[in-house]
């Protein structure tokens, strides 16, 4: 094979599926668009998904900042060399860091230095297998730390919170399904998509689990028990009323796929993988002498739903915003104590990234620059330098705020700061900080990358530029970013009211299905 164009053409892939969503996603994206009514949060949010998704695609930049962990899944005829695949997929990773198109997320897990090229031990990740077909068949996921980490595997039997016991069977593991919806509220970026992997050991069930994301949305199970279930979640799922990033709303599951293989006796484990709305997965086949590739697995939908549906996102866009509060850093208070949970805010003046490693070194050392009255932005943005050597944002979407929940009430207090933009919402300690120094969180949509890199107007500097690209601490200048208060400085949280209601209607699923 001639692995300089197999590198060529595994390139080609990475940019597409960093930048394009698949045609099957955007559809059904669209559709949860229109089942919103007009002038809520969640049609707001759903229109601004799309409004990125064709950015992103236009500028042939990252969909979202959080490129996750790259997984190929490769199919290959016995004679291809491995070892020379496997090299050419690591230089093809390394350049579409280089230039962009992936963040680069490979740290090492004991000092906690970042590779900058995505290359390490493990990193990225590569399955290949041998079939007998004559062409390589290529496929591409990448999958964001922040619904990553909603992911979630049940041992049964158990008890479950709100839905009661779970046995071995096929309507324990409609329990099982219908509570990780529950459990992951907005977090991880709703509305999301569900695999899950029945049988196998940990390791298998959960490789199972990200095995079905690469499947069409509207395909149709061959095993007939597990349609079945498919059909119930995605038809109850969504009257928990969770909804797009946690706001509420008619949609926060798009699509539910199930796979099954055999346990041992003494294990039964449902293995249950959350993605994001932002499912971008494609593939490729590619001729096994050539390198080249043959054609497309799934098609894009950037030139597709999008174009039609431009104008009527803007117009979703503008009817929420119409009633937004406008806000300049460094913000006073007084004004901090006025907005409350509901409100849309648009932002302008400087920001501050900070995320894991920012809070640690707050905790332990001085602010490098002065907080008070500031704003916080929760965000692991993709930053390159331009030829005069200044820093570009190329991409800066919210990561998930709830990691900080050790810190964030102390950092606080600390530091003065205001207000906290991230995504999925903080706990009980940062609230009551809100309460008792003035703050608020408001919740950006999460994966929106280049919806959010468009209000940013400058780089005006960076601290803490040690701990990489990620997690160093960023200086922005931005414009009418618009985010929504969901928890506010008189003890409100929209996240804990969706939680307890959401748990009220999990209830409703307790007696036997199947």
């Amino acid at each position: 094979m001639d692995t300089k164009k197999f590198q060529e053409s595994m390139y080609k892939l990475i940019v597409e599926t960093s930048t394009k969503l698949p045609r099957d996603v955007c559809s059904v994206i669209n559709v949860a668009k229109q089942k919103e009514s007009a002038g809520t949060r969640s049609k707001m949010s759903l229109a601004t998904i799309l409004a990125n998704v064709k950015m992103a695609a236009r500028e042939a930049s990252p969909i979202c900042q959080d490129t996750g962990l790259p997984t190929f899944k490769i199919k290959t005829p016995v004679n291809v060399n491995q070892l020379l695949m496997k090299e050419a997929i690591k230089k093809a990773i390394a350049l579409a860091t280089k230039d962009g198109k992936l963040r680069p997320n490979s740290v090492d897990s004991i000092t906690g230095v970042n590779s900058r090229d995505n290359i390490g031990i493990g990193t990225p990740v590569v399955k290949v297998e041998q079939w007998e077909k004559d062409y390589i068949d290529a496929r591409l996921i990448l999958k964001g730390g922040g619904c990553e980490n909603q992911n979630i595997q049940y041992s049964l039997p158990c008890e479950l919170e709100g839905i009661g016991h779970a046995g071995r069977d096929l309507d324990g593991i409609r329990k099982c399904i219908m509570h990780s919806v529950y459990q992951a509220q907005g977090q991880g970026c709703s509305a999301g998509f569900l695999g899950v992997g029945i049988g196998g050991d940990c390791a298998l069930g959960y490789d199972l689990a990200k095995e079905q994301f690469f499947r069409l949305v509207d395909d149709i199970n061959p095993d007939e028990n597990l349609c079945k279930v498919e059909e119930y979640v995605m038809e109850h799922a969504n009257k928990l009323g969770i909804g797009t990033m946690g706001f509420g709303g008619e949609t926060t599951l798009l699509g539910c796929k199930i796979g099954v293989m055999n346990r041992i006796p003494a294990s039964f484990f449902v293995s249950i993988a959350y993605n994001c709305w932002a499912l971008r997965r494609l593939g490729v086949r590619v001729h096994s002498e050539t390198g080249e590739i043959i054609d497309w697995i799934y098609q894009t939908g950037d030139e597709i739903d999008l174009k039609t549906e431009a104008k009527k996102d803007k117009a979703a866009i503008a009817e929420i915003a119409s009633d937004v509060i406008r806000l300049q850093t460094p913000i006073t208070e007084e004004k901090i104590r006025s907005l409350k949970v509901g409100d849309v805010v648009e932002i302008s003046g400087l920001v501050y990234t900070g995320r894991d490693a920012v809070y640690k070194h707050l905790t332990d050392y001085d602010a490098p620059i002065d907080l008070r009255g500031q704003v916080i932005y929760h965000c692991g943005p993709i930053m390159l330098k331009d030829e005069e050597g200044k820093w570009q944002v190329k991409a800066a979407g919210p990561t998930t705020s709830i990691r900080e929940e050790p810190y964030q009430g102390d950092v606080m207090k600390k530091c003065g700061i205001r207000a906290v933009i991230g995504k999925g919402g903080m706990g009980p300690k940062t609230l009551a900080a809100f309460e008792e120094y003035g703050g608020v969180y408001l919740n950006a949509i999460g994966g929106a990358a280049q919806y959010y890199a468009e209000c940013i107007k400058s780089v005006e500097g960076v601290d803490l530029i040690e701990f990489g690209i990620p997690e160093a601490m960023w200086h922005l200048e931005v414009e009418g970013f618009t985010a929504v208060v969901t928890m506010d400085s008189h003890g409100n949280s929209l996240h804990e009211d969706l939680k307890r209601s959401s748990l009220e209607k999990l209830a409703d699923f307790q007696e036997r299905v199947f």
